[in-house]
């Protein structure tokens, strides 16, 4: 128990979450704030909008994997990156989109806790 609270306790961990936080942040605006505020656009232009928020995204995204690439392997960053995006596309969908919160949410949320649990025992 030990060595897994040291996991989740270093620098590493804490540099790779908050970049991978902040890329996903403009992931979902790449992907999803088009929706909202260029549905009456053409859809090329929503593209071309998304691609250059999607590069902003790459520019937190890849450093983010390589900090994490020299503590974690990939399976281990790959849940990472699921957990952060649940929990960063939950608030995105339900405060800017203004989807309604679901039961669905929290199952989900527990899903990839069991992954987590699972990817980084050891």
């Amino acid at each position: 128990m030990c060595d897994l609270y040291k996991t989740f306790m270093s620098a590493t961990l804490l540099k790779t979450i908050v970049l991978l936080s902040i890329s996903n942040l403009f992931m979902l605006f790449a992907w999803y704030g088009h929706l909202k505020n260029l549905s009456s656009k053409p859809w090329i232009i929503a593209a071309l909008i998304s691609w250059g928020i999607a590069l902003i995204e790459y520019l937190f995204q890849v450093p983010a994997n390589r900090i994490g690439f020299t503590q974690f392997n990939l399976a281990q960053l790959k849940i990472l990156q699921e957990v952060i995006t649940l929990a960063v596309f939950v608030p995105f969908a339900v405060y800017y989109m203004q989807q309604p919160i679901k039961l669905d949410f929290l199952w989900a949320a527990l899903c990839l806790m069991g992954a987590v649990y699972f990817i980084f025992r050891s």
